[in-house]
């Protein structure tokens, strides 16, 4: 029985898992095609900016919707529309030839982004036992940092070779062989031990369930987090690639370094994962934060090619790490019944970070502000994020959720 468990939950972790590193594949491989794009279609900074944040409201967008939706229709059902919205939107962008039509998809992309994500930690959560949870939870997230390392070596090898159409098809294409995996998969058995009045209970009340006692300052705790993560994450992980040729460095030469950069994502994850059973959720979150922006400052500061490989790297390892606890920390807070509601209106406070991150570099490059005082910005939000779980935080290590 327990190897049936065991069994179980590794195939649930490896579905989900796929399903999760394609998105990051998505996400990656942008972040390179926006640097490639600028050359091709010639767009300002601005431009640039407005490619990764309609893609965050989108994503914002999504975890709204699909997060009220889940905890109506259940976990398995959303997480198989938002891949599909995601597949298809991800492979009709390789074949657009201006910037709107780009910019369209690039939001229903980011609406089945980000509908899926918080779903999916949810569903993987309520699947697993508490004394596991969290690592697990982390372990999923961990799938990420390989999306992002095969986005980093597709555009490496094939975007300057073969163009951002053929790196976008790459993308998608192996996202309908997670779709197919998916079907089969069951539902959470949390979400089905739920009564039906429970679940028709409509989505205002579900809102306002989430920020009634007791769950005003967990919610207040999760929403700050979120915004502070999300705003950093996307600010200098989109801008990464162009970042580095603004750094002074040839396209091919900047896909190479962030290459080796996102390298120390996995290990970032794993460290995570160790010691989220043993020293707890706050521990890691206001660890790997810290550490997160004290590499953000001297990334921004790096003026040669050593520290800033260096400050990269440890930047990849402790920002990914942060984020492998937030998709654990999350969901630990709500009941059952607005569990998917809960998680998905933090995320979708969260993406407006994620909109406002890359249109302020893309604003501030424009007017000529120097990258250590962007990256400076960055590092007193993740600070801030910090803080937030330091102060207004509870420990969830090993609690049976409600």
């Amino acid at each position: 029985m327990v190897k049936t468990q065991e069994l179980s939950r590794k195939k649930l972790l490896g579905i989900a898992g796929l399903g999760w590193m394609f998105d990051a594949m998505d996400v990656g491989i942008l972040s390179f095609i926006i640097a490639a794009l600028q050359k091709d279609w010639n767009l300002t900074t601005s431009q640039m900016g407005w490619i990764g944040s309609v893609n965050s409201i989108g994503m914002a967008v999504g975890a709204l919707v699909f997060g009220l939706m889940a905890d109506k229709v259940g976990r398995k059902q959303v997480f198989i529309i938002t891949l599909l919205l995601f597949s298809v939107g991800s492979g009709l962008s390789a074949f657009v030839t201006s910037l709107t039509l780009f910019l369209i998809l690039r939001f229903f992309i980011g609406a089945g982004l980000g509908g899926e994500l918080p779903v999916a930690s949810t569903l993987v959560s309520e699947s697993v036992p508490a004394n596991e949870r969290g690592k697990v939870v982390v372990l999923l997230e961990s799938f990420w940092a390989a999306g992002w390392l095969i986005a980093a070596l597709i555009s490496y090898f094939v975007i300057p070779s073969y163009g951002w159409q053929a790196a976008l098809l790459l993308s998608a294409i192996p996202a309908f062989y997670a779709l197919y995996l998916r079907v089969k998969l069951p539902d959470s058995p949390r979400f089905q031990a739920v009564s039906v009045s429970k679940q028709k209970e409509s989505s205002f009340m579900k809102i306002a369930k989430v920020w009634k006692k007791p769950y005003t300052k967990q919610t207040t705790m999760l929403w700050i987090l979120w915004f502070c993560i999300v705003f950093s994450y996307y600010g200098m992980f989109l801008w990464l690639p162009s970042v580095m040729v603004m750094k002074g460095f040839s396209l091919i030469k900047s896909f190479q370094y962030v290459l080796i950069m996102t390298l120390a994502q996995l290990p970032g994850y794993f460290t995570a994962a160790y010691f989220i059973e043993r020293a707890g959720r706050k521990f890691v979150l206001v660890t790997f934060l810290i550490g997160t922006a004290v590499s953000a400052y001297f990334f921004g500061n790096a003026e040669s090619l050593p520290l800033l490989l260096t400050s990269g790297i440890f930047l990849s390892f402790f920002n990914l790490g942060a984020w492998g606890g937030l998709y654990a920390y999350t969901p630990e807070h709500y009941p059952t019944e607005i569990r998917g509601t809960g998680a998905g209106l933090a995320a979708s406070f969260g993406r407006i970070g994620g909109i406002l991150g890359p249109l302020l570099v893309g604003y501030m490059v424009a007017a000529e502000v120097s990258i250590h005082v962007i990256f400076l910005i960055f590092a007193i939000a993740i600070f801030i994020g910090a803080l937030a779980v330091l102060i207004l935080g509870e420990e969830t290590k090993q609690k049976e959720l409600a």
